[in-house]
C-alpha cells in the first residue's frame, strides 16, 4: 500500500521442523490501529519479535518508513520509531511510577540504568516521564510505589515507558490481558486516545476491544495470514469464523 507506515512481506520464520511464521504479508497504514488476532500458538507474538528484532527471520522483508528493519539491531529499530510492550509485564517493582518511566526516558537516550538516581532528579528526564504518565491516566500515581498499584495501572505503566521513547507506531501485545472488566475499559478509552495520534499494531484475544478499537484486522492461524480487512469483513469471513471467530461467542453481540 502506497501509504503503508509498516510493510510484512514473506516473512518466514522455522523452529526446526515447525513454521512459526508462514510468509506472513501485512500493512499498516500510518494513523490506523491494526489489530493482530488469531488462536494461541497462531503466531502473533513471534511476528512481533520478528517486527523487532528479538528474533531474526529466516526469510522475507519488514519496512518502516520504506527502510528494511531486518538487517538492523533492536535498538537502532526503537530510534526509527518502534516501541512495544510485552505479555508480561517487565517493570521495577521498588521504583516510583515515575522512576519507572524516568528509566525508560534515560534508556531511550543511550545511558545506563546504572544511573537511576539521576534520573529521578533531572527535569530533562522528569519532564518527558511525567507527560508520559498523563497520557496514560497515571499522573496523579507518579510517586506511587508499584507495590501499591493494580495490575492494570502495571498495565497502563508499561504503555507510558514504551511512550517514553516518542514512537511514531506502538506494538501492544496483549494489553487487556488479565485486566478486569472496569480496568479493560480504561485500557480501551487510552487506546482510542492514543490512536489519533500514533499508529498501533495490536495483539489481543479481548474480541470486544479488538472490534473497538481496529480500523484493520489480520487473522493468523499456523502462522500464515488466512484474512485481513476491515472489522466488518472480518466478522463476514467464513474462513474466519471457522477457524477462530466461532470459538469467541462474544464477537457475535459485537
Amino acid at each position: 500500500m502506497a501509504d503503508a507506515l509498516l510493510t510484512v512481506d514473506g516473512l518466514t520464520k522455522r523452529f526446526g521442523g515447525v513454521v512459526a511464521s508462514d510468509n506472513v504479508r501485512l500493512d499498516v497504514t500510518r494513523g490506523e490501529l491494526h489489530a493482530i488476532i488469531g488462536p494461541n500458538g497462531a503466531g502473533k507474538t513471534t511476528l512481533f519479535n520478528l517486527i523487532t528484532g528479538d528474533l531474526s527471520a529466516d526469510d522475507g522483508s519488514v519496512r518502516l518508513f520504506g527502510r528494511e528493519l531486518l538487517s538492523m539491531p533492536t535498538q537502532r529499530r526503537v530510534h526509527l520509531g518502534l516501541a512495544r510492550t510485552f505479555q508480561i509485564t517487565s517493570l521495577f517493582p521498588h521504583f516510583t511510577a515515575l522512576d519507572n518511566v524516568a528509566l525508560a526516558v534515560q534508556a531511550h537516550a543511550g545511558h545506563s540504568f546504572r544511573l537511576w538516581r539521576p534520573a529521578r532528579a533531572e527535569n530533562e528526564l522528569q519532564e518527558p516521564a511525567r507527560a508520559a504518565l498523563e497520557r496514560v491516566g497515571l499522573g496523579h500515581r507518579a510517586n506511587t510505589m508499584l507495590g501499591s498499584m493494580s495490575h492494570g495501572e502495571h498495565r497502563q505503566l508499561e504503555l507510558g515507558m514504551a511512550l517514553a521513547s516518542k514512537p511514531s507506531m506502538l506494538l501492544l501485545d496483549e494489553p487487556m490481558a488479565g485486566l478486569g472488566p472496569d480496568e479493560s475499559a480504561r485500557m480501551v478509552k487510552t487506546l482510542r486516545e492514543l490512536k489519533r495520534e500514533l499508529t498501533i499494531l495490536l495483539i489481543e484475544h479481548d474480541m470486544e476491544a479488538v472490534f473497538a478499537l481496529a480500523d484493520r484486522i489480520t487473522v493468523l492461524v499456523y502462522g500464515r495470514t488466512i484474512a485481513s480487512g476491515t472489522p466488518a469483513e472480518i466478522r463476514a469471513n467464513p474462513d474466519v469464523r471457522q477457524a477462530y471467530l466461532g470459538e469467541q461467542q462474544a464477537v457475535t453481540h459485537v
